[in-house]
């Protein structure tokens, strides 16, 4: 294809607002009048100059179905802010403020976890945030700032000039901008082994590398322990929803159900039945623990819904809102995307999507704490099987 074309540009268009229109079983929480975003686009999307004004503009229709899973998949190279290199350091928003967490080994950047990225290149990270936010396609603010900050550091190769707050103390560091060495799916879990006891009373398991095939054996090991944290602040390395769920239930549990579109009749949803964990042995009777946040997305999010019915308690803040298999779907220019593709209700039929597992006990990282070195949402855990609150 060809561009500038503005046939194929409104397919695009078209396609897209007609796949949400008809087929996203979450338009009723999309918060948008869908029919006013197609009569926005059209201009925007057919006079599109180039091939990477059109993807720009296709980014900023996708992020007003506000589904985390819906994104121009094939084409985040041209989302702002774009460049080949970008700093060795991974950087979160905490405390509504872009704070590096952690520094690349080896590398001299001048920078230090708990450091509050105030400025990049002379322009305020509010000013960045503001001008980017409309390509970032999120269920929910948390989760866009998660990705904002994922690639804000992005830029030319070469010296970047970052406004830094230590403490009490503003600094200007000269950082150099390097190709990525490697791309690590985000987590916040511990580094180490997936199973340990993290004392003769706390058992921990983080699902980023957990096997279905050991479910049996970690309950096992987590014998005699008063507590269990499952930590799913991390995208599961294999589902595990019912080979360990059922071993943390008591009696036949409910925990889901969905909507799934009608062939016969475009638009129309039907529910079906609940889903339920069926008790299995070994069962682990102790208090069960579960760490969530900002990362917990689609499968972990699932996996949350399935784990907090063993009358679990939640831990850390609002997930990422996008639960459910996902719908992937071609548009003009070989672009690729997708959109949640069914609908993630709780038994009770209380939504998900957008909403994401909202914690029990709502816990978040401060500046104070990266600075220290400290997780504070096991902190939180361990104090809640222990009973010191």
């Amino acid at each position: 294809m060809k561009f500038p074309d503005a046939g194929f540009q409104l397919l695009g268009l078209y396609r897209f607002w007609n796949i949400i229109e008809y087929w996203s079983p979450n338009r009723e929480v999309m918060g948008e009048d869908w029919s006013q975003v197609l009569a926005e686009f059209i201009p925007r999307i057919a006079l599109a100059r180039d091939r990477d004004a059109y993807q720009r503009e296709l980014m900023a229709l996708i992020a007003k179905a506000h589904d985390t899973h819906a994104n121009l998949w094939s084409s985040l190279q041209v989302r702002p802010p774009v460049g080949a290199c970008q700093l060795p350091v991974t950087v979160r928003f905490i405390e509504n403020r872009a704070v590096v967490t952690s520094v690349e080994s080896g590398s001299a950047t001048g920078l230090k976890p708990g450091d509050v990225i105030d400025q990049l290149d002379g322009v305020p990270v509010t000013k960045l945030v503001e001008n980017w936010s409309p390509y970032y396609a999120a269920s929910n603010q948390p989760t866009r700032l998660r990705d904002i900050a994922g690639s804000m550091t992005r830029g030319v190769c070469g010296e970047a000039a970052v406004g830094v707050l230590r403490g009490t103390a503003a600094l200007k560091i000269a950082a150099p901008r390097m190709a990525p060495s490697r791309t690590a799916r985000l987590t916040h879990d511990l580094p180490g082994d997936t199973f340990r006891r993290l004392s003769d009373d706390v058992a921990y398991l983080k699902l980023s590398s957990v096997k279905v095939a050991d479910a049996a054996h970690y309950i096992d090991s987590a014998a005699g322990t008063k507590g269990l944290i499952i930590d799913i602040r991390n995208y599961p390395s294999e589902f595990v929803v019912f080979a360990l769920g059922s071993l943390l239930v008591g009696q036949p549990t409910e925990f889901v159900r969905f909507t799934q579109g009608d062939l016969s009749n475009p638009g129309a949803f039907h529910w079906g039945p609940p889903l339920s964990l069926e008790p299995q042995q070994p069962h682990y009777s102790g208090k069960v623990v579960i760490l969530v946040d900002d990362v917990t997305q689609s499968q972990a999010e699932y996996t949350s819904m399935a784990f907090r019915s063993a009358h679990a308690t939640v831990i850390g803040s609002t997930t990422a809102g996008a639960d459910g298999n996902v719908s992937q779907f071609a548009l003009p220019g070989g672009l690729r995307t997708m959109i949640s593709g069914i609908g993630v209700f709780y038994p009770d039929k209380k939504p998900t999507q957008r909403v994401g597992i909202i914690p029990d006990i709502e816990v978040k990282p401060t500046v104070a704490g990266i600075r220290d070195g400290r997780d504070e949402l096991l902190q939180a855990a361990m104090r809640q099987i222990l009973g010191h609150l």
